[in-house]
């Protein structure tokens, strides 16, 4: 019987690193049809949305400060 190495860290067919389910159903496209992930999981992954939203804007804004940067020290050079 062949067995399958699974990278997913929280699904419930998950034994030692390999795919403990009957069956298994593969889509190249959206992959592991049979993954199903703990109930664990489902509440520690949560996030929310508004706070993810505001870090990538802050990140977002970081950058721009930082082209601002290179672009007056190149101005200065010429």
């Amino acid at each position: 019987m062949p067995r399958i190495r699974c990278h997913y860290l929280d699904c419930v067919f998950l034994d030692d690193g390999f795919c403990s389910a009957a069956a298994v159903e593969f889509d190249p496209d959206a992959g592991c049809m049979t993954y199903s992930p703990t109930a664990e999981s489902a509440t520690e992954d949560e996030w929310d949305e508004e706070e993810e939203l505001e870090e990538w804007e802050e990140l977002e804004d970081e950058e721009e400060e930082e082209e601002d940067l290179w672009t007056d020290e190149e101005e200065e050079e010429y």
